[in-house]
């Protein structure tokens, strides 16, 4: 791309005047519509050091109003973001619906450092290219149009630019040793550029080049490119998205009938298991700290399956300091203003910690699909994003652990009869449970769907028998005990 490019002819300055004054109107009343049709717009802006990267940014986000762009300057990450996986800081900023985010650099310079620095091996740099496609092309089937561009200049413009600003003391500070590195190895560094782009390129999201020999031209450029986009992307709003083949390995689980639900334990065997286990897993935290793994633990199931009670027993063996339990509700409005998993990359667990989900991302296949919440397309998408999703977790060294808690029909009866009729308990029963229990077998039809498509083998379902509270606790501690000594061996 970048080897081959050929800039159209900058046009005459009569003309670059009245075509920057059209397309700075243009964009100007886009907003209002892409408030209306809740389109976002996730902007990023990638390019040369001293190529106007910045004041680009500066002179685009003129022509909107204030509240409806957020500005992200992307430098080299901190040691608290990489105890993370790398695109959780990407993703963190996209926009809400019907609002513009603008990164200055991003996920290509920090691959491409990477490369250039000898950080990242061809194996590492192919991952990173695979989670990157699947980044920007989950963005784009959910309703956002992503535009990258890559501001360029010549060796020589660049050359220039390096020697006016470090010739005045009040600018020689604007230029890294970084920008003087890529000028002495520019020839490089243009492959591994050309190299990224070429491998994230797609018909959904393709690289914009801008030549930036002179602001005004770059400035139009980006300017057409962008509200020819946005226009668009408001016009393909409504068209469906083509399903994506499942590519990962699945685990096969039984239906939920044919899972027997008569184990239990003795009150004894409870105990004396329960403060056996405990004790193994508190020493298996303090080691899962020292090693810097994170964890994360899914729990669904049928209300009143016994969740609570499940979790409660699993935290009171982990230090307070290292785990967090996030129950997940109906998404706050800021939260269904942006891409469903969201709100899950946000509360992911650093390294070395735990991250417990009462409910999770995997209610877009469940409550969301059966409520209508969002489209067939939606969540018939969505077993593949979210395969892909743990696939992410996985690479970056997290262990999954997804319990599904199984109680039958008339079990789940008793035990809301009991919360209705015991005042201690009745905070936990609402109309909203007695509504989801009437559509008991269209719940059921989605969860063995869920189960088949998404119980991979580096993140497998775990079902907790629980009918017997006691034998599902110590069943989940069991398997959590088991999958984290794999992992510490």
């Amino acid at each position: 791309m970048l080897k081959d490019v050929q800039f159209p002819e900058r046009p005459e300055e009569e003309e670059l005047k009245i075509r920057l004054k059209a397309a700075r109107e243009k964009l100007q009343a886009q907003q209002l519509r892409l408030k209306e049709h809740k389109t976002p717009v996730l902007v990023l802006v990638e390019g040369w050091g001293t190529a106007g990267k910045g004041s680009l940014i500066g002179e685009l986000i003129t022509n909107i109003d204030p509240r409806f762009f957020k500005v992200a300057s992307m430098t080299v990450p901190t040691e608290e973001e990489k105890r993370k996986p790398f695109l959780c800081r990407y993703f963190e900023k996209i926009p809400e619906a019907g609002k513009f985010a603008f990164l200055d650099s991003g996920w290509m310079d920090e691959i491409t450092e990477g490369v250039l620095n000898g950080e990242l091996n061809e194996k590492q740099y192919q991952m990173k290219i695979d989670s990157i496609r699947r980044f920007e092309r989950q963005l784009t089937d959910n309703g956002y149009l992503v535009m990258k561009f890559f501001c360029h200049i010549s060796k020589k413009e660049q050359k220039k630019r390096i020697e006016e600003l470090c010739s005045d003391i009040d600018t020689s500070w604007r230029i890294s040793d970084k920008d003087k590195w890529q000028n002495k190895h520019y020839e490089k560094c243009l492959s591994v550029f050309d190299r990224y782009m070429e491998d994230t390129n797609s018909p959904s999201d393709p690289w914009y080049l801008l030549d930036c020999k002179s602001k005004r031209w770059a400035e139009l450029q980006a300017l057409e490119t962008l509200t020819q986009g946005i226009e668009i992307a408001m016009q393909n709003a409504r068209l469906a998205v083509p399903l994506l083949q499942n590519t990962f390995p699945l685990k096969k689980l039984p239906k939920l009938s044919e899972i027997p639900l008569n184990k239990e334990l003795t009150d004894e065997k409870y105990k004396e298991e329960l403060d056996r286990l405990q004790a193994q897993l508190k020493e298996l935290h303090n080691r899962l700290y020292r090693k810097k793994v994170p964890v994360v633990i899914v729990y669904e199931g049928w209300d009143a399956a016994g969740k609570g009670g499940n979790i409660k027993r699993i935290t009171q063996a982990l230090d307070p300091r290292g785990f967090e339990v996030h129950p997940i509700a109906s998404p706050e409005p800021h939260e269904k203003a942006r891409h469903y998993l969201w709100r899950f990359w946000t509360r992911l667990p650093k390294t070395g910690h735990i991250a417990i989900f009462d409910r999770s991302w995997y209610g877009r296949v469940m409550v969301e699909r059966l409520e209508g919440f969002c489209s067939e397309n939606d969540w018939k998408r969505a077993y593949n994003e979210m395969n892909e999703f743990e696939k992410e977790l996985h690479d970056f060294g997290t262990v999954i652990i997804k319990f599904w808690v199984q109680i039958d029909k008339d079990t789940q009866l008793a035990r809301f009869e009991e919360r209705q009729n015991t005042p201690g308990k009745q905070w936990k029963i609402t109309e909203e449970d007695w509504r989801n229990r009437e559509k008991w077998d269209a719940y059921e039809v989605a969860v063995n769907e869920m189960l088949q498509k998404t119980s991979t083998t580096y993140a497998p379902w775990h079902i907790l028998e629980s009918v017997d509270k006691k034998y599902a606790r110590i069943k989940a501690l069991k398997i959590v005990i088991e999958e984290l000594e794999k992992v510490l061996k």
